[in-house]
């Protein structure tokens, strides 16, 4: 997963350093997928630090158990590990898809300020 959230920052740090800030509407973009950028790393964040919660939390009711409850508590564990890798997993696609999109509006505008340029000389 850590992997992944490298490639979706680099992916933005590139595509944002492509892009040539002239214009109020080519910085709102490049604003827009910097913030694009930030929100997926804070959704990471925050489901790196679920995660974590929920294994210390299963690690803390299997000491106090013993027997069924032992058993009980790591399925239970299992379950909410995989629930918050989805989740995880899922924040981390979104954020590259806000991210991706926020860069091809970028894009877009500052090919559209280019245009304009190309046409006003």
């Amino acid at each position: 997963m850590n992997t992944k959230l490298f490639v979706i920052a680099t992916a933005a740090v590139l595509a944002l350093s492509a892009c040539k800030n002239e214009t109020p509407a080519a910085q709102q973009e490049a604003s827009e997928a910097s913030a694009a950028a930030d929100a997926a790393g804070a959704e990471a964040s925050d489901a790196i630090s679920a995660t974590g919660e929920m294994v210390e939390q299963g690690a803390e009711a299997a000491a106090a158990a013993t027997g069924e409850a032992v058993a009980e508590v790591a399925g239970n564990t299992q379950e909410a590990a995989a629930d918050v890798s989805v989740a995880a997993d899922q924040a981390t696609d979104n954020a590259a898809a806000e991210t991706e999109e926020a860069a091809a509006e970028a894009d877009a505008a500052v090919d559209a300020d280019a245009d304009v340029d190309a046409d006003n000389n």
